[in-house]
């Protein structure tokens, strides 16, 4: 199994930044995609950024040129830095990891709140 730790939610201002990290622990070798869902209230959870094994990004267009996806293997983790952040980007957001990098999550953590104030 695999668990997956959010950090780095919290209030920022619009037009301000946040970093969201993410930490896998357990049987990380089955890791392959890492990504970032969010899901606003009355929403469905949608994903704002993935990124592969192999470096390859996905990004969907409400973050693009706003949202960096990142990752770092030795430490097991994925960030995704948000600048720009509008009032319509408050929601909880999940990291989760896939086993196959196509994007069909098999593990999430629990999500971090991010909420912009106007």
């Amino acid at each position: 199994q695999v668990q997956l730790v959010e950090s780095g939610g919290g209030l920022v201002e619009a037009g301000g930044s946040l970093r969201l990290s993410c930490v896998a622990s357990g049987d990380i070798f089955r890791i392959n995609a890492m990504g970032w869902y969010r899901q606003a209230p009355r929403k469905q959870r949608e994903l704002a950024a993935a990124i592969t094994s192999v470096g390859t990004i996905t990004y969907a267009d409400s973050v693009t040129g706003r949202f960096t996806i990142s990752r770092d293997n030795a430490k097991n983790a994925a960030y995704l830095q948000m600048n720009s952040l509008k009032p319509e980007d408050p929601a909880v957001h999940y990291c989760a990891a896939d086993e196959n990098g196509l994007l069909v999550m098999d593990y999430w953590g629990k999500g971090t709140l991010v909420t912009v104030s106007s």
